[in-house]
């Protein structure tokens, strides 16, 4: 028996010490990063750019935090500021990346042009993909690729989450008759539609939507484009503005964004990485849902209220601005080498989805709106 153990115990010993050498390399290949604890419990904060109670996109953001909580089991819990409460809402971007305050943030990509200029292809681009091509670029395109390689500098994962669909083109208290107007209108507009705005003659402005109805009504600015009738009645902006133009050339789809810091990311176990992202894809088919609905129901009562006219942009208008739009997007490519991989890429994948879009449901729009007269 003694003889047997000595046999045996050699053999124990050497497994015992291959198991040792195994859980110590394992320990090494983790460094710097440390173990990720499955158990482990997280609080964050979410930041928003939009302004408290801002109907459907308020309502969607709380909705993410909460369905994550109910599916991590409360082991991810979030808490949300909308803009103003925590931080400005045009600082999130910088929040997020700073990652000491907030973890999280959900905003438009556009906001971040002095930052990440290519960022703009990532929310609006002018006379450019609708929210269903937008969709397709992202996920089944490179685009959400091309996005994350934009976002890592600054320690950030953005995932797509929500679109407000094609915009309306704002509200204005001077007519647009002919491209002659546009010299010197100083408009709130945003991303690469402020770009191509400057370039037909206007004056684009930046500003947040909670300084929107003051600076219109005041006079401060000409017009503003924000969103579409749901949001835009709801600031008063009907009030404050004689002339509801359309469509929104500027914005034919507003991608919206949630973005995560990097570091604090990595620091989730991959089950919770999972449920976020499903999360806030599955956010987002809401959000993209409720804005359609939202908007065609507050347009219905708009224009039955019969107090503004609704305008359609004159075409030789459109063109100037679909001209100008084109020489601000090159000119953008010419400055910056990230833009210019964005934009062809964009603009490939675009020829490819539009022809696809002109047989499909682009015609079938062509032939319903010819027999509805």
């Amino acid at each position: 028996m003694f003889d047997r153990l000595k046999q045996i115990w050699p053999m124990r010993a050497l497994l015992l010490v291959m198991l040792t050498a195994l859980a110590a390399c394992s320990s090494d290949s983790g460094k710097g990063k440390g173990p990720v604890a499955t158990d482990q419990n997280f609080n964050w904060k979410l930041v928003s750019a939009w302004p408290p109670n801002l109907p459907v996109i308020d309502a969607a953001v709380k909705k993410f935090a909460h369905d994550v909580e109910i599916m991590s089991r409360g082991q991810l819990k979030i808490q949300v500021f909308a803009g103003g409460e925590l931080i400005p809402a045009l600082e999130v971007f910088d929040a997020v990346a700073d990652g000491k305050t907030v973890q999280m943030g959900h905003s438009a990509a556009y906001y971040w042009a002095g930052k990440v200029p290519a960022a703009q292809y990532m929310s609006a681009v002018p006379f450019g993909l609708g929210a269903r091509g937008m969709v397709a670029w992202l996920h089944g395109g490179d685009g959400l690729k091309l996005w994350r390689e934009l976002y890592a500098p600054f320690d950030l994962v953005p995932i797509p989450m929500g679109n407000t669909g094609t915009q309306m083109g704002g509200w204005f208290n001077k007519r647009v008759d002919s491209a002659a107007d546009l010299a010197g209108l100083k408009m709130r507009i945003p991303g690469l539609g402020g770009k191509a705005l400057a370039t037909a003659g206007g004056n684009p402005v930046l500003l947040s939507g909670g300084e929107v109805y003051t600076a219109l009504e005041r006079g401060t600015i000409d017009a503003t484009e924000w969103v579409g009738p749901l949001h835009d009645v709801r600031f008063g902006l009907d009030r404050a503005a004689k002339y509801y133009y359309y469509p929104g050339w500027q914005e034919p789809s507003a991608q919206l964004e949630l973005i995560v810091n990097k570091t604090a990311w990595e620091t989730l176990p991959e089950h919770l990485q999972l449920i976020v992202n499903h999360a806030a894809i599955a956010t987002g088919v809401e959000l993209y849902s409720g804005m359609e609905v939202g908007n065609a129901k507050a347009f219905q009562q708009l224009r039955e209220s019969g107090h503004v006219e609704m305008i359609e942009f004159p075409q030789d208008v459109l063109a100037v601005l679909h001209k100008s739009a084109q020489a601000a997007l090159a000119e953008e490519a010419a400055k910056d080498e990230n833009v210019r991989k964005v934009s062809e890429n964009y603009e490939t994948f675009r020829e490819m989805f539009d022809a696809w879009d002109g047989v499909t449901e682009n015609a079938y729009r062509q032939y319903f709106n010819r027999a509805a007269k």
